[in-house]
């Protein structure tokens, strides 16, 4: 297991990595394997740990959710030494009960990416394990001082990460249900996937903005101004807003008490997901390949 000192990475989604730009701390430029992250990394403290903190989607939110350089970001943490990530992500609610401008706590990934490369191993096989994709240590904290929030905190839901940009069709949207999504978003993989591969416990806080599709908004009373119609874009960005100060106040506390008592994540499983995950001979995997991936396996070929 990890024996380093706790740094937690933090990636802020839609509405919290704008939130970033304002926080104090000494900015990194990294390079990767993999090219630059999304951004700049900011390296600060907060609530008594150290952190490092990355706009997924860049200053200015610039990039689209299928062009995020998922590999370079969690390269890029994982060089700077984070030994977890607590991660933030809007997403659309597939269920009545997860109501809009609620955070929830994932348990459980459908993947329907496409067009993202979702491994950091391509010249060797490395099988993880990923039947539990969110740190089980990480979600425990979250939920316990979630429970200390005016905002509803749910303790699970299955996360559907679609390609995007554009959102489901009601189709779409009716067939995740019956998968058995209870939220859908653009972020979480190859995110999650790639943690996992880099032995970085991970734990994903989605803000949910609206409905999706599935539901058709509820219409207008009776004589109200066209201009005072519900706008569905205006009300997920109302709704980001609420969230997004909701979900900062949720990684503070979570924060802090991981500074009072560090000890327990020192036991979160996925620090050791590469130890059975190398299936190749290592003999046989190009020197300068162990090289270049060193941050992430170089200790199991030591």
């Amino acid at each position: 297991m990890a024996s380093e000192p706790i740094k937690v990475g933090i990636i802020g989604g839609t509405g919290l990595g704008q939130l970033f730009a304002s926080q104090k701390g000494k900015q990194q430029k990294v390079q990767t394997p993999f090219g630059s992250p999304s951004d700049a990394i900011i390296e600060a403290e907060w609530e008594g740990l150290r952190v490092s903190l990355l706009s997924r989607h860049g200053t200015g939110h610039l990039i689209p959710p299928a062009f995020v350089p998922f590999r370079a970001n969690i390269f890029a943490l994982k060089q700077l030494g984070c030994t977890h990530i607590l991660a933030t992500g809007a997403c659309g609610s597939l269920r009545q009960e997860f109501k809009p401008g609620d955070l929830v706590i994932c348990d459980q990934i459908i993947d329907r990416t496409s067009q993202r490369p979702g491994t950091f191993f391509e010249k060797a096989a490395v099988h993880v394990e990923f039947a539990e994709p969110f740190c089980p240590v990480l979600r425990r904290i979250l939920i316990e001082e979630g429970k200390n929030l005016s905002l509803a905190v749910q303790d699970r839901g299955c996360y559907v990460c679609m390609e995007g940009p554009a959102f489901s069709t009601r189709a779409e949207s009716l067939m995740y249900r019956l998968w058995g999504g209870d939220l859908i978003g653009m972020t979480a993989m190859p995110e999650a996937k790639l943690a996992r591969e880099a032995e970085i416990p991970y734990a994903m806080i989605a803000i949910v903005t609206d409905y999706d599709s599935w539901k058709p908004p509820q219409p207008a009373a009776p004589g109200t101004p066209p201009e005072e119609a519900p706008v569905l874009l205006q009300e997920i960005i109302n709704n980001l807003q609420a969230g997004s100060t909701g979900a900062m106040e949720l990684i503070r506390r979570a924060l802090g008490r991981i500074a009072a008592d560090p000890s327990p994540l020192l036991t979160c499983p996925a620090q050791e997901a590469l130890k059975l995950a190398i299936w190749s001979e290592k003999s046989r995997i190009p020197p300068q390949e162990i090289q270049r991936l060193s941050a992430l396996w170089g200790r199991y070929f030591a």
